[in-house]
Formats: C-alpha cells, sequence, structure tokens
C-alpha cells in the first residue's frame, strides 16, 4: 500500500467533518445463521465511535431489515417450496419483523460507547417531495445535534415498487443530500474501481481517485466491475450515487467493508477510491435552490430585511411585505426588494396561506397566530442570495 493511497481514502475520511456510512447486508447479516453479524457491528461502532470522539459526525444508513425478518419468519426457499425472491407482501412482512431486530443491533454496538442511535424510514417520496424533504432533513438535522447517530433505511414496510430506492447506495447518496454531508462512505465488497476486474485479470489496476465521472469511468463500473458489491447494488449502482453525492457537493469513498474495523484499515492505507465533489456541500445546495428549481412564488421584502440578507440572515417574517402564490412548504420562491429586484431565492418553511397570515408579524408572534411555527419564512441555509 502506497502512501500517497493512505492520503486519498484515510485523508478524505479525516478531513470529513459530517459522513454517511452505507451499511449493506452482507455485512449486517450472517449468511449462516440469519442473525445480526455482532463482531463486525462491535467493531464497526469502535470505529464510529472514534471518529465521533473527534468531532466529526456520523450518520448510518443500513440494509438488514428484510434479511433478518425473513429468517425470523421462517421464509426460506425451503419452506417455500424452492422459491427464493419474496413476494413484495412477504417482502413487507419481513421488513416489519426485521425491522425491531436491526435497530436492537445496532444499539446494542453503539450503547457501550455511550452512543444513542434513532431510526429514521425513508420512502424514495420522503427526498423527493421537498416538504417531506424539508422534514425529514430537521429530524436528522436534530438527532444530530442531540449527539444521536440517526440510523436510516428504506421504509420496506410500506413503500411499492414505484416508489422504492431498489438498492441503499442511491438512498445512502440521498440521506448524504439531505443532511449536508462532505463524505460518503460506500462499504462494499471490493476495495473500489479498478481498470478490469481484479478477480480475472491480475494486470487490473486500482483506481486511487476519481476526479470526474466519464462515459470510460461509467464503462469500467458497467463492465468489469459489475459484479462487484453486495445485496442488489452492484458498482453500477455506486457510481450512480456518487453522481448524486458529486452534485450535491459530496465526495465519494468505496472501499472493502468486510474487514474487522474497516474504518481504521482506510486510515492505515488500506485500498479505496474516492470520487471528488464537485463543490462543497453548501454551496452546491445553494446553486440548487437557484438554478435547478421552478419557482412557485413571490415575497417581496423590506430595505432591512433586504439588507440582512445580504449578510446571510433568514428571512424573518416581519420583513415581509407581501405575498404572492400560490406555494406550499418547501417550494421554492423568489425574494424581491421593494423596487421589484429579485434578490434571493429560497425555500419556504409556510404554505403560502399561512404565509399571507404571518407577512410582517414578529417571530414570537407566529405560534399565537398559526398555532404552531416553523422558524423564519425562508431560513437562511435555504436562501440562495443574489439576482
Amino acid at each position: 500500500m502506497s502512501a500517497q493511497n493512505a492520503t486519498e481514502g484515510g485523508g478524505a475520511l479525516k478531513a470529513a467533518r459530517r459522513i454517511v456510512f452505507k451499511v449493506g447486508s452482507a455485512l449486517l447479516v450472517d449468511a449462516e445463521t440469519g442473525a445480526p453479524n455482532r463482531a463486525w457491528l462491535n467493531a464497526f461502532c469502535g470505529d464510529l465511535a472514534a471518529l465521533r470522539a473527534r468531532g466529526q459526525q456520523g450518520v448510518v444508513v443500513s440494509s438488514g431489515a428484510v434479511a433478518l425478518g425473513r429468517r425470523r419468519l421462517g421464509l426460506t426457499s425451503e419452506k417455500m417450496g424452492g422459491r427464493k425472491s419474496l413476494t413484495l407482501p412477504e417482502k413487507q412482512a419481513a421488513a416489519a419483523a426485521g425491522q425491531s431486530v436491526l435497530m436492537r443491533a445496532w444499539e446494542e454496538a453503539l450503547e457501550p460507547h455511550g452512543v444513542v442511535a434513532a431510526q429514521i424510514l425513508l420512502t424514495r417520496d420522503d427526498t423527493e417531495t421537498r416538504r417531506r424533504w424539508l422534514n425529514a432533513r430537521a429530524t436528522a438535522e436534530t438527532l444530530i445535534a442531540l449527539g444521536v447517530v440517526p440510523v436510516v433505511n428504506e421504509n420496506d414496510t410500506v413503500v411499492t415498487e414505484e416508489i422504492r430506492y431498489g438498492d441503499n447506495d442511491r438512498l445512502a447518496a440521498r440521506v448524504a443530500q439531505m443532511v449536508g454531508a462532505d463524505l460518503l462512505v460506500l462499504l462494499s465488497d471490493i476495495d473500489g474501481l479498478y481498470t478490469a476486474d481484479p478477480r480475472r485479470d491480475p494486470r487490473a489496476r486500482h483506481i486511487e481517485r476519481v476526479s470526474e465521472i466519464t462515459p470510460a469511468i461509467a464503462a469500467m463500473a458497467e463492465g468489469a466491475n459489475a459484479a462487484a458489491g453486495v445485496g442488489t447494488g452492484g458498482m453500477a449502482t455506486k457510481i450512480a450515487a456518487a453522481r448524486i453525492a458529486r452534485a450535491a457537493g459530496c465526495a465519494t469513498l468505496i472501499t472493502l467493508g468486510s474487514r474487522p474495523h474497516p474504518l481504521q484499515a482506510i486510515e492505515a492505507g488500506a485500498l479505496a477510491t474516492v470520487i471528488e465533489a464537485v463543490a462543497s456541500p453548501a454551496a452546491a445546495y445553494k446553486a440548487w435552490i437557484a438554478g435547478s428549481l421552478a419557482p412557485q412564488g413571490w415575497l417581496t421584502v423590506d430595505a432591512g430585511a433586504a439588507a440582512a440578507l445580504q449578510t446571510g440572515k433568514s428571512l424573518l417574517c416581519a420583513g415581509v411585505r407581501a405575498v404572492e402564490g400560490p406555494f406550499d412548504k418547501g417550494d421554492a420562491v423568489r425574494v424581491r426588494d421593494e423596487t421589484g429586484r429579485e434578490i434571493a431565492r429560497g425555500l419556504v418553511r409556510y404554505d403560502s396561506a399561512d404565509a399571507h397570515r404571518i407577512a410582517g408579524l414578529r417571530s414570537d408572534a407566529i405560534e399565537a397566530e398559526l398555532g404552531f411555527t416553523e422558524g423564519p419564512l425562508i431560513h437562511a441555509d435555504d436562501l440562495a442570495v443574489g439576482g
């Protein structure tokens, strides 16, 4: 292992402030017993605790509920007449039975380190519908602020084929985007991307860093590396996930997950592939708000509010003079000053009907008017200033 390689994967892991870890079923579930692989979990959680001790934040995207619940419900191929695949209702039933087992395994592995785990169940709609995306992000941010490790899984108990991700690599990338992570770590059954299949071609060269996902890189994932990866995702899905993360300002690290203490191994110089991000998470998010969303309405603000936005402040209701809609919570809206000049775009935390009611009010008067409060009309984190 070269010194350069140690600075690629290990350097990326050490430098990240917030990291999303994708853990697949093959790592979590013992293939022989169908029970949680507690030895691996304990080692990984020890690594996670070490990162937290130096001030880094971790979010886990975990597979395993269906695999754990399937054995618990006796849905084996022997008992299903040789049939190996589950029907959708059987998969949902297995997920329902396995979720509690999965979370108990994470809780018991993290508890010796004084770390609390909390479950977040998502569907694709939760990360693609802005209102639900904002709600999920607020929950995750609150848990992280409380020092809790969110354990995210696709909500297989209710999801249908039309709204499911199909693999947790892409779900993990969406979670990384949602929480503004600096790094997405995909723990795989191979230590990164190769120029050819290393199990068949001794001349295959490991790729340590990818600065751009070119057609040639995508072809490697589809071809020689297609069999890499566990569960329903191979290397192609990992590159697809890296595209999502990269556009959100999040780098991706692909490495072998089956090692004892896989995170320690990366920092010690174990092979990994790092796929660079386009920009910082904050810059990428602001660019997405500014250029990728169709605004649904207008907010006109007074001179004081306009000046505050230029200094990075949130848009408070007190500074809003007019509301034009309709728009829903989570929609993008344009913000203009009293001369009519557009000065910002952002995601609103109230729908247009509620925004009309609270426009001009002080922040401490919102709850009395609406019966609830979501804070400022547009939070600074959700504002792209400039017009």
